[in-house]
C-alpha cells in the first residue's frame, strides 16, 4: 500500500467534499441559528401590525358597496381586496393577499396586519425542515457527504496534532456538550 498516495487522496476527498458542501451547510447553518430561537421570534415570517385612524366622512359612509371599502384599502395602501365582512354591526374586515384590515368604525380605528416571508430565512428554513417533497433524500445525501469530511478530516494531520494525539482528545472533548445536555434533560 502506498501511503502517500491514500493520503493525498484523503486530503483531495476532503477539500472537494469541503467545497461541494459548503453552500448547503452554510444555508443549514443559517436555518439553525434561526429555527434554534423561535420561541422568541418568527422565524419564517415578518408580521407587522399598524393602527390606523379612520377619517370622518369614511366613518359615516354605508360600507356596504365597493367604493366605500375602497376608500379604507387606500388608507393601508392596498388598491384591491379579496373579500370584506362585517363581524360585526359597526365593523369591516378586509382581507387581502398577505394582510388584512379590521376596522372598527364607532372608534374610528383600523388595525392592519401585514405579513410577508423573511427574506433567505424562510427558504433555508424550507430546506432545513424537509418541507418540499423529496427534499428528505437531499438531506440523507448531504448528511452522508457531512461523516465523510468528518471522518476524512480526522486523518489529514498527523503525530501529536493528529487522531493519535491532541486530535483524539479535542474529539473526545466534543462530545461532552450532548452527553451534558442528555445528563441533564433526566
Amino acid at each position: 500500500m502506498d501511503w502517500k498516495k491514500i493520503k493525498r487522496w484523503n486530503r483531495n476527498i476532503h477539500r472537494d467534499l469541503g467545497f461541494f458542501i459548503s453552500a448547503l451547510l452554510i444555508a443549514y447553518c443559517i436555518s439553525g441559528l434561526a429555527l434554534n430561537h423561535s420561541d422568541s421570534w418568527n422565524a419564517d415570517f415578518i408580521l407587522q401590525k399598524d393602527t390606523i385612524s379612520i377619517p370622518v366622512e369614511i366613518t359615516s359612509v354605508n360600507l356596504n358597496n365597493r367604493e366605500a371599502v375602497l376608500k379604507l384599502c387606500a388608507l393601508v395602501g392596498e388598491d384591491s381586496y379579496k373579500v370584506f365582512d362585517f363581524p360585526t354591526a359597526d365593523q369591516v374586515k378586509i382581507y387581502f393577499d398577505k394582510a388584512s384590515f379590521h376596522v372598527n368604525m364607532k372608534e374610528g380605528k383600523g388595525l392592519y396586519e401585514k405579513i410577508q416571508r423573511r427574506p433567505l430565512i424562510y427558504q433555508t428554513n424550507l430546506l432545513h425542515r424537509n418541507s418540499i417533497k423529496h427534499w428528505k433524500w437531499v438531506a440523507d445525501v448531504f448528511a452522508i457527504l457531512l461523516i465523510g469530511i468528518n471522518l476524512t478530516g480526522l486523518f489529514i494531520l498527523k503525530g501529536k496534532y493528529g487522531i493519535t494525539g491532541r486530535g483524539l482528545w479535542l474529539m473526545l472533548l466534543g462530545f461532552l456538550p450532548a452527553l451534558i445536555a442528555l445528563i441533564l434533560a433526566g
